[in-house]
């Protein structure tokens, strides 16, 4: 059985997922284990009190605490005379013998303290105090490695998930590889991107390392880590080039082709030939920018280490029928389905605020909620649209990771005063969507099921979510109790994975049916283990795109701060309105063009500071800049929820939902109708509180 067992796992899950899941449940440990400590060192200070004296023995003091005063006055007394003698300019006064007397007095009075302190504290040292002691060392030491280690995790993490999406071709694009042309020109770029930061990196560490200061072994390794990483996904690469899939068609158009290149390596030439050509500050050549801005990844490691950790609790997420029987709950009432796509919409706003952003929620759960539409009736355009969205309302909610880097970097803000407009702003998102799906091209009546007809189906479907709730209050409950830590923004990433697991444990004990990977229907439960590997499988292709798309939008940003494009901005504005009418521009198109994690960094060093000068309180410009991202990522021409939906759902149904007939909006309405709703959210947002101020309504 074990070694059938072993043999039915492929190499890819040997090299890649179980590496990448080693890793993430190491994270998950480590940040435990802080909160365990801290609850330890509380439970040695109730149980023996001044703790942390007793952590270490005690070293017993030197002095002598049976000096005998009078002795050692004496001798101090011939001891100054005899250095005075003959040495003297003038003649000096006799030293006074109650003063020596006193300080020495003193001096053994001390000894005399220490040598009771340490027999007090050796008294207190019993055995169980020293086994409690040993667990609580061994909880520090493991805190102490966590923290060291956090940066070599992530780069593995990185590199290892980023192989494996470049092995499977996982990573973001703005169509997928169909022809043979599409994958020789998208394979050809990986390659020359790849090349491009391996050797960017292998500069940065000649670089570090020639400049005469010393050079860390901790530091030392991060670079060869970054350069045979890079080296491997080089490799791994040129593999690919001479890899073709067996499904793709023959021909091609080049310029189609250019659209399979994936962004991030997009992202990389174009960075990677600014700095290469010196076309920057100083018109000086930096083969090695592209490795000191990915390096700067680094200096937040724990904030990307929770990205990829909420990645990984989306697809335990999706492992398990939570969603789906949350969905249920819709259905008796029969709604028709721009009315159930509103729901969707705003109910997926808690798991998005939970899985840390909206691309990952779409991940995550997209498959479901297109499904689930489309079996309610929806339209494919509908189903898209809202599959689209149903990541975009909920990244201005506690506990979102996003607002949290965005508090973190900008000391103008708090996540309090964030999350708390944030409400304010979910609120309007849904009732503009609310409006634009009811609206603009609402095909069914609003027939809905009467109460009698629909409550007792709904609290029968009810039934089934309890043991769900129970599980999350269990896990929630035990943090706040046994370890003293509350589910919030800071601690959402270490508690949430808890949570994923006991969600399996619970369906593996029930045997209840696993949802299958395409979310139509139901498989039977293939237990704990298979679930976690199936979560594990993907979660390290989309680790990989995600978190080298983020680094590479860091590099892209860092080309954007030195093409002295931001100097071109205006630095003083006559009027608020004219800012905020340029800010939203600006914000939109880099939502367009730049992943939220790098974008944030980006403005938060270059743009904030023009509008904090130009008089916009930095609460509301970030409120701005938050819908004015999702706005982008719904947007073309990249259009990055529209592209994860795409990559969740698959081609083929995005194609079958291409219209020749009707009108406009309803040919386009997947893109019409998150474009008219972020878009209007925007407009409000951004001069709303403008107007109101200059009416002296408000401060």
């Amino acid at each position: 059985m074990v070694s059938n067992t072993i043999k039915s796992r492929s190499s890819t899950e040997w090299l890649s997922s179980l590496p990448a899941c080693i890793l993430l449940l190491m994270v998950v440990i480590f940040s435990t284990s802080s909160d365990i400590h801290n609850q330890i060192l509380r439970v040695g200070e109730h149980y023996w009190a001044g703790y942390y004296k007793l952590r270490v023995d005690p070293v017993q003091p030197i002095c002598d605490r049976n000096l005998n005063v009078e002795a050692a006055v004496q001798a101090r007394i011939a001891e100054n005379a005899e250095d005075d003698m003959g040495f003297g300019l003038f003649d000096s006064e006799p030293a006074d013998p109650e003063l020596i007397r006193q300080s020495i007095e003193n001096a053994r009075l001390d000894c005399v303290q220490k040598y009771e302190s340490y027999d007090v504290l050796s008294e207190r040292i019993t055995p169980p105090l020293r086994a409690f002691r040993s667990v609580e060392l061994f909880f520090s030491e493991a805190i102490a490695i966590g923290i060291m280690s956090q940066k070599f995790i992530l780069i593995a993490l990185i590199l290892l998930c980023a192989m494996t999406a470049t092995f499977k071709r996982h990573h973001i694009a703005m169509r997928p590889v169909m022809s043979s042309m599409d994958h020789y020109v998208a394979s050809s770029a990986q390659l020359i991107a790849n090349g491009v930061l391996f050797w960017s990196s292998l500069s940065f560490r000649t670089l570090v390392h020639s400049d005469g200061s010393k050079v860390t072994p901790e530091v030392a390794f991060i670079h060869e880590l970054w350069v045979y990483g890079f080296g491997l996904l080089t490799l791994v690469s040129l593999i690919n080039l001479f890899r073709p899939p067996s499904n793709l068609t023959k021909g091609g158009s080049f310029g189609r082709a250019g659209l399979a290149i994936p962004l991030y390596a997009t992202m990389t030439i174009i960075a990677a030939t600014f700095f290469f050509l010196g076309l920057g500050e100083g018109n000086k050549p930096n083969p090695a920018a592209l490795g000191i801005y990915l390096d700067k990844l680094l200096d937040l490691s724990d904030m990307f280490l929770n990205v990829g950790l909420y990645v990984w609790i989306g697809m335990m997420l999706k492992q398990t029928r939570f969603a789906s029987l949350v969905l249920a709950l819709f259905k008796p009432w029969k709604m028709p389905p721009e009315m159930l796509a509103f729901f969707v919409v705003v109910l997926a706003a808690i798991p998005t605020a939970y899985t840390g952003g909206s691309g990952i929620f779409v991940i995550a759960a997209g498959a479901v909620i297109y499904h689930e539409l489309r079996a309610a009736g929806a339209r494919r355009q509908l189903a898209l649209a809202a599959t689209a969205m149903s990541g975009s309302m909920g990244v201005v909610l506690r506990p979102c990771l996003l607002v949290v880097v965005i508090a973190f970097m900008n000391r103008e803000v708090t996540t309090d005063q964030l999350f708390g407009w944030g409400i304010y702003v979910f609120l309007l998102s849904a009732l503009m969507f609310f409006i634009v799906s009811m609206t603009l091209n609402r095909q069914n009546k609003i027939e809905l099921a009467s109460p009698s007809e629909a409550v007792p189906v709904m609290l029968q479907n009810m039934r089934p979510l309890i043991p769900y709730v129970l599980c999350m209050v269990g896990v929630v409950l035990f943090y706040r109790f046994a370890v003293n830590v509350r589910l919030d923004e800071f601690s959402a990433a270490r508690i949430l994975p808890i949570m994923m697991l006991a969600f399996l444990i619970y369906e593996h004990i029930t045997k209840k049916d696993s949802v299958s990977e395409d979310g139509k229907s139901t498989t039977p439960h293939k237990g704990i283990e298979s679930c976690i590997r199936g979560a594990t499988n993907q979660t390290t292709a989309e680790i990989g795109a995600l978190l080298l798309l983020i680094g590479c939008t860091i590099c892209l940003g860092g080309m954007i701060e030195r093409s002295g494009v931001v100097e071109m901005f205006p630095q003083d504005f006559t009027s608020i309105w004219t800012a905020m009418g340029l800010l939203v521009c600006v914000l939109i198109v880099m939502g367009m063009i730049m992943e939220p994690f790098g974008a944030v960094i980006l403005v938060s060093q270059t743009i904030a500071p023009i509008a904090y000068q130009a008089g916009i309180d930095p609460v509301h410009f970030w409120m701005l800049t938050l819908v004015a991202f999702e706005l982008g990522y719904l947007s073309p021409p990249v259009a990055l929820n529209h592209l994860l939906t795409r990559q969740v759902v698959g081609e083929e149904e995005v194609l079958k939902a291409t219209l020749s007939e009707g009108t406009f909006y309803q040919r386009h309405e997947k893109i019409l109708m998150p474009m008219i709703t972020m878009g209007t959210v925007l407009v409000l947002v951004a001069f709303a509180p403008l107007f109101y101020q200059m009416m002296g309504l408000g401060n």
